[in-house]
């Protein structure tokens, strides 16, 4: 899995984070106001950066399934 700072650490796909290759802290971005449940965030593999994750991850959503067949992405 590919271990970029724009990259989900769960699906690899682009995350959404506003932080994200820019080195001074930002001051929005999507995650500040999204709830992530703490066994989300326990599914993100050992070894690999504890980053942001995307949008449809942190609602615990796989990234793809039978309703929607395009991922979306983003941070935490």
């Amino acid at each position: 899995m590919n271990n970029s700072a724009s990259t989900c650490p769960l699906c690899g796909q682009l995350n959404q984070c506003a932080q994200a290759g820019v080195p001074s802290p930002v001051a929005s971005c999507w995650c500040f106001a999204e709830k992530i449940p703490p066994e989300v965030l326990e599914k993100i593999p050992p070894g690999i950066d504890r980053r942001c994750i995307c949008p449809r991850c942190a609602k615990g959503l796989a990234a793809t399934d039978n309703n929607n067949k395009t991922p979306q992405t983003a941070h935490k």
